[in-house]
């Protein structure tokens, strides 16, 4: 996680997170699963990139590359920010459970790692 300022006057405080995954089916999905929920409060502003781990022209074209869920928060203060990314943890934490539980690839990555 990085914090980081913002050029938007109005929404001074930023905070980008940067979450690595092991392939772009589960990153396109977490960015879809947590997509949904608006935020709340008009004061805090959210968007979702995916990105590739090696920053570099070839990898930035390449969809499977891209293995890296990047979220932007920028908020009027910081205490917005604060329980912004809070609640946005918990929902990462919940998708996150959900597809250590119930994704099929990541089952078959620990059976094979058991073996």
């Amino acid at each position: 996680m990085a914090a980081n300022e913002s050029t938007n006057p109005e929404l001074p405080y930023s905070l980008t997170i940067s979450l690595p995954l092991p392939s772009n089916r589960l990153a396109s999905s977490a960015l879809q699963a947590l997509e949904v929920d608006a935020e709340l409060s008009p004061f805090v502003r959210r968007s979702f990139a995916l990105k590739s781990p090696v920053q570099n022209s070839a990898t930035d074209e390449d969809e499977a590359a891209k293995t890296v869920l990047e979220t932007t928060y920028r908020a009027m203060t910081n205490r917005m920010l604060r329980v912004a990314v809070n609640g946005f943890m918990e929902s990462l934490g919940v998708v996150l459970g959900v597809m250590e539980e119930l994704d099929v690839d990541v089952l078959s990555e620990e059976i094979e790692e058991e073996k």
